[in-house]
Formats: C-alpha cells, sequence, structure tokens
C-alpha cells in the first residue's frame, strides 16, 4: 500500500485538490495479489484551470515521475477544474476492462514456442 499513500500525498502537495478519488485496480489486471501497478485517479483542482487537458496528464506526470517509471505500470486519470466537476451531472468514467493476457498464458505461449 506504499506506492498508493506516496501517490496520494504527491497529489495533495503538488494540486491541493478539491475532490481526490484514488483507486488501486491492479486486482482487475494480470498481477500478482497485493499489487500496486495499475490505479484510477480523479483530481479536481484550481490548478487545472485554463489549463489544457494534455497538459493537465503532463502535470500530473512530471509530479508523479518517479513512480510511473517505478512500479506504476497504468494510470487512468481523469482531472477537471471545479467550473467543470460542478457542472458533470455524471461520475467521472470507470477505467475500461483489462484487454491484457494473464501470466499464465503468456508462459504458455512462450513454452509452446520453445519446444517444452
Amino acid at each position: 500500500m506504499q506506492t498508493e499513500i506516496t501517490l496520494r500525498e504527491l497529489i495533495e502537495k503538488r494540486f491541493n485538490p478539491r475532490h481526490l478519488e484514488l483507486a488501486n485496480e491492479s486486482h482487475q489486471h494480470s498481477v500478482p495479489v497485493d499489487s500496486e501497478t495499475h490505479f484510477r485517479l480523479v483530481v479536481v483542482s484550481d490548478a487545472f484551470s485554463g489549463v489544457r487537458k494534455v497538459a493537465r496528464h503532463q502535470m500530473v506526470y512530471q509530479a508523479a515521475a518517479e513512480l510511473i517509471e517505478g512500479p506504476i505500470h497504468a494510470l487512468a486519470m481523469h482531472l477537471y477544474d471545479p467550473e467543470e466537476w460542478s457542472s458533470r451531472n455524471t461520475p467521472a468514467p470507470d477505467s475500461p476492462a483489462c484487454l491484457g493476457g494473464s501470466l499464465s498464458e503468456s508462459r504458455s505461449v512462450n513454452d509452446s514456442k520453445s519446444g517444452d
């Protein structure tokens, strides 16, 4: 849970969010139990006012660079300024379903290629 705590602290410190949701979605992917590799992040911050969506993502990538280079494999981001958030009639979108193969499928394919 250290990665999740560290990411939350980084986002809180850098963006002083009015609203913050951080969910570890690793269990929905083909990773070991208790992994911290896939996260969904919803942030509402004044820091995003007047900033293009791509630039908002770049701001978060910069703030969390060490984690993204390390343990975090995927970070689904939904970033809003306060006005955008208050005008929404629905919550932030859910993350899409994982389309990757399982670890066991990868091993079976590799085993069959090697002739084992």
